[in-house]
């Protein structure tokens, strides 16, 4: 299993609550529908929670990076699966309506992207 990490901060002009209400209403149903064709095989949004501890836990740490407004985390099975969707021309096209997309709600200035694999310490 290889997973896409995707950190979000959301454009500038976009307040936290309307990034996450397009993220979720817009964007998610373009995911959703491209996911076959790109052999994803989960798509799950972290939507980040403002709490009175938030500034307490980055200050505990030292963390002096700004806080992201989301993660977006997306499976494929191996990285064939990943090229493969994301090679074939129905995943090329279905790419460019997802960044297209993206480009209307996230700052990819301040955002990070990334493929991770899993260590689960903790349950399954």
């Amino acid at each position: 299993m290889i997973k896409l990490a995707y950190c979000l901060r959301r454009r500038p002009e976009i307040d936290r609550e309307a990034f996450q209400e397009y993220w979720r209403t817009t964007h998610a149903p373009l995911v959703r529908a491209a996911a076959e064709v790109l052999g994803v095989r989960r798509y799950v949004q972290c939507h980040t929670v403002a709490t009175a501890l938030d500034e307490a836990l980055a200050t505990s740490r030292g963390c002096t990076v700004e806080a992201f407004d989301g993660i977006a985390e997306l499976w494929w099975d191996d990285e064939a699966a990943l090229m493969a969707g994301s090679s074939s021309p129905e995943g090329q096209a279905a790419g460019v309506v997802l960044l297209k997309d993206e480009a209307n709600f996230i700052d990819f200035t301040r955002s990070a992207i990334f493929f991770v694999r899993e260590n689960v310490v903790v349950g399954e």
